[in-house]
């Protein structure tokens, strides 16, 4: 289930972060960023309505919160970094970048939720980060080193926000891996909009002018941002969070069919990158 899971959450995240890349030119880096969270929280909250219907919605406590407020935090920053960087490297070499994630996320997560890594784990982890650079064209190296340190500080930001979300998850008392997810998803986006709406407020009310002059594409990005993560908080639900990490590096083969369409050609060390990204994430499923 995990693995369904975690394939519709990277389909809904690829088409989320193309429509937030094409706002940015529009509305800002925050304004795309907020875009998110608040048409995103609709959605959320329809989410955890209907799944109130079938059980009773968990009561987060202490810890639930904490862990809650890191990943909300480190995902706010991860996605303003995301952007930034896609606008300094183009939308496929960044999001290659950022999926360096599952290494620091493996670490982050045996060291703060005490999950083991294992030789196995870790060599595939490994193999599929290397095929995300490669697949990345090589214009990471050819980078300016602060636009690569953006893409990867972005990565391992999202990466925090995701042992942040398993941890709230985990922390919950009662409920189904669903409600688990939906609620800390509602919870998270609750002090997200609080600190990027609150933001905009005060110092770039433009850029919500914006969002309402976009509202179209801010309401299906806000829809696919909805999506994507309540299954990925599903997926971080059901198994550890570098496990569901390292199984949508297959974004960056999806990132790549929208650079296509947007004519940006592949060459031949991308494609063999995309091969050791599936050599990767099949030695993890077959690890278990």
């Amino acid at each position: 289930m995990w693995i369904v899971a975690t394939l519709i959450a990277a389909a809904a995240q690829t088409g989320r972060n193309a429509a937030q890349a094409g706002l940015t030119a529009r509305i800002g880096t925050m304004g795309a960023t907020g875009v998110r969270f608040l048409f995103g929280m609709p959605f959320a909250l329809l989410f955890l309505w209907v799944l109130a219907l079938a059980e009773p919605v968990p009561l987060p406590g202490a810890r639930s919160l904490g862990f809650a407020a890191m990943g909300a935090a480190a995902q706010v920053g991860a996605t303003a970094l995301m952007l930034t960087a896609m606008r300094l490297r183009g939308f496929a070499v960044a999001t290659a970048l950022i999926k360096t994630e599952p290494v620091t996320l493996a670490l982050m997560g045996a060291l703060i939720l005490a999950e083991p890594l294992g030789p196995q784990r870790a060599g595939a982890i490994a193999l599929a980060t290397l095929g995300v650079l490669m697949a990345s064209g090589g214009g990471w190296g050819r980078a300016a080193p602060g636009a690569a340190a953006v893409a990867v500080a972005a990565g391992a930001l999202f990466g925090l926000s995701a042992v942040g979300f398993r941890g709230a998850i985990l922390a919950l008392p009662e409920g189904s891996e669903m409600m688990r997810a939906a609620t800390i998803l509602v919870l998270s986006m609750t002090l997200q909009i609080l600190v990027v709406g609150g933001w905009l407020a005060l110092a770039d009310r433009g850029a919500l002018r914006g969002m309402a002059l976009a509202w179209r594409e801010s309401l299906g990005a806000g829809l696919l941002g909805a999506l994507a993560s309540q299954f990925w908080f599903l997926g971080f639900a059901l198994t550890s969070a570098a496990n569901v990490r390292t199984l949508a590096l297959v974004e960056v083969a999806l990132a790549a069919a929208v650079s296509r369409r947007r004519r940006e050609a592949m060459t031949q060390a991308q494609m063999l990158g995309m091969a050791l990204i599936v050599a990767g994430v099949g030695w993890l499923l077959a690890a278990g």
